[in-house]
């Protein structure tokens, strides 16, 4: 999965299987019903091969898609061979950055619940760089810079005439671990207390006082498609990415999000203690 297209093919292909297994359909039946063979339903379901975007309409309709559904895949198999900006970067950054780029260029709202960081979307330049050179200790200057590059160049979304909207939910520690030192810290907050004006970005925290939480395992992000259906939860781990998108594991991550957002500050309340937070260092 090193390019582009494959990228795409990859998020294509998950997808039409999971419709064919919510409908309880196999191959041979899925083929029999649009006219072709259970090997090309199955092919359509891989990383492999072209596809003809009339057959995944008509496997869609099948299917029982919604109508947004049936669109929204139909656009993404048509545009399977599209380059994405980072196609230049994918022989030097890892699959699983290469899928969540692709996701991410193609979502409409992205839920995010960090317990670390900054979200990437939201992170300054020189707070980005801090976090990568703490993170990758023996990593050379100029690689810590591409990667950075690369994350400044993931928040031109917010440049589209219709972005995705940004929800993030921050626990208390992201806005008090001071990362890069008190001046980059206190830019950092100021630039999140910026965000948070856009109407594209809604920021709450939660306080230390909530206690234990929905999700003390850690952080994660649900890159929301044109329907929910098409959603896909992503994970940072040590080891690279996870990427979650069974009805069940969604589920599970939409209603620990819906509880975070409920035990946190309220987005006014948020940028109030942000903003003490910048003052106090």
């Amino acid at each position: 999965m090193r390019n582009g297209p494959t990228t795409r093919r990859r998020q294509l292909g998950a997808t039409m299987r999971k419709l064919r297994t919510r409908k309880g359909m196999t191959l041979e039946e899925a083929g029999r019903l649009v006219g072709v063979s259970k090997a090309t339903v199955s092919r359509y379901e891989t990383t492999e091969g072209p596809v003809k975007w009339l057959v995944v309409d008509a496997l869609c309709r099948e299917y029982g898609a919604s109508e947004a559904e049936r669109t929204a895949i139909v656009q993404m198999a048509k545009d399977a061979k599209l380059q994405g900006w980072w196609t230049p970067y994918t022989d030097t950054i890892p699959e699983w950055m290469n899928l969540m780029l692709t996701l991410e260029n193609e979502a409409t709202r992205e839920d995010q619940f960090a317990t670390m960081y900054v979200p990437g979307l939201l992170q300054t330049r020189r707070y980005a760089e801090a976090v990568h050179r703490a993170s990758e200790r023996s990593v050379p200057d100029a690689e810590v810079e591409r990667m950075v590059g690369i994350r400044m160049r993931r928040q031109e979304l917010f440049r589209r005439p219709r972005p995705p909207h940004i929800w993030a939910v921050l626990d208390e520690s992201v806005i008090r671990r001071v990362v890069g030192g008190g001046g980059v810290m206190r830019e950092q907050l100021a630039h999140l207390s910026a965000c948070a004006d856009s109407p594209h970005v809604t920021v709450q925290v939660l306080p230390f006082s909530t206690g234990a939480h929905a999700s003390a395992s850690g952080s994660f992000v649900v890159l929301g498609g044109a329907e929910p259906s098409l959603d896909v939860v992503y994970l940072d781990t040590l080891a690279g990415a996870l990427f979650l998108e069974t009805e069940a594991e969604l589920d599970r991550y939409r209603r620990a999000f819906i509880y975070l957002k409920a035990r946190a500050l309220d987005p006014e309340s948020s940028i109030t203690l942000i903003r003490q937070a910048e003052r106090e260092l």
